[in-house]
């Protein structure tokens, strides 16, 4: 069987910021962000980059994507139409799996006004025993998409924090069901990527953007193993693994795929993997995809190879 080739993006932030968008629905930190915005981070988050790292991810054609959140800035009401328009754009809902990050829930709103726009992304098509929802984000969590021999797993750490926070949360429940699909999924010979937007592990984030219970996610990790977990949040390409009772774990984040100028974040990039079975264990090659400012290209940038 030929390679399960996946698209990993994430972090797009996507402008401009909707005219009025923060005065329209007011909330104090969704106002203190727009501020930010257009002070400083629309100079840093360029939508035809993102359109160029999209363009790039069509070019190549691989089998699945993978967005792992924060696909808006301060979750104005205005933001997740345009958000629902650009993925409708990019393409179909089979084709890319979304996970949510802290910007797509910056401040509380009601699923219809938000994150409803990009429902039909957030949709598995495997039936999944224990899941979670609310009225923030209504779309059940944990969800799961077969594809071939591949199973992406996709969970949410959306959670409004404070002003200045920016941690995410699974809670027990997406948690305990974790456990039960990695070692349902394993048994039935599924390559198991987990889409998560948080770095999972501890350590991996300053504690005001952490993870809050990824000692918990790390154990069950531990315990019942993953080919792949994928992450953004960061906006810088990582690579870390960790031991399982059935081989290695490795964890991989992107930068924002829309980042073009920063003092201390590399430039956009996503990441194209290419999963298989060989002599009894998965291999994932592993290429990198990086916008170049000077040529407004986006081109190779390095390779790996991964076994679990």
């Amino acid at each position: 069987m030929s390679a399960f080739s996946l698209a990993h993006l994430s972090d797009l932030h996507l402008g401009p910021l909707p005219a009025g968008s923060a005065r329209r629905h007011f909330a104090l930190k969704r106002t203190i962000g727009a501020i930010n915005w257009r002070l400083n981070r629309h100079r840093a988050h360029s939508p035809a980059v993102a359109a160029a790292i999209a363009a790039d991810i069509v070019a190549a054609a691989p089998d699945h994507v993978a967005l792992t959140g924060d696909i808006v800035n301060v979750a104005a009401h205005d933001e997740f139409t345009a958000a629902g328009a650009w993925l409708d754009a990019f393409g179909k809902p089979d084709w890319i799996s979304f996970v949510p990050g802290n910007h797509d829930t910056y401040v509380r709103m009601d699923w219809k006004h938000g994150l409803m726009h990009l429902a039909p992304y957030m949709q598995g098509d495997m039936k999944v025993g224990l899941a979670q929802s609310g009225p923030q984000i209504a779309a059940p969590f944990p969800y799961v998409r077969l594809r071939r021999n591949v199973a992406l797993i996709g969970v949410s750490t959306a959670v409004p924090q404070p002003l200045h926070r920016a941690a995410g949360l699974l809670g027990p429940t997406q948690i305990e069901s974790l456990a039960f699909l990695l070692s349902d999924l394993r048994e039935r010979g599924y390559a198991r990527v987990v889409m998560i937007h948080h770095p999972p592990l501890p350590g991996l984030a300053k504690p005001r953007k952490a993870l809050l219970d990824a000692t918990a996610l790390r154990a069950v990790l531990e315990a019942q193993g993953a080919e792949l977990v994928l992450h953004g949040h960061n906006h810088e390409h990582m690579l870390n693994s960790l031991n399982s009772r059935f081989g290695a774990v490795h964890v991989v984040g992107v930068p924002s795929a829309s980042l073009i100028r920063s003092a201390h974040h590399p430039v956009a990039a996503w990441n194209l993997y290419r999963i298989q079975r060989q002599g009894g264990k998965w291999l994932t090659e592993v290429t990198v995809r990086c916008f170049d400012p000077v040529t407004r290209q986006v081109g190779h940038s390095t390779e790996f190879v991964l076994s679990s």
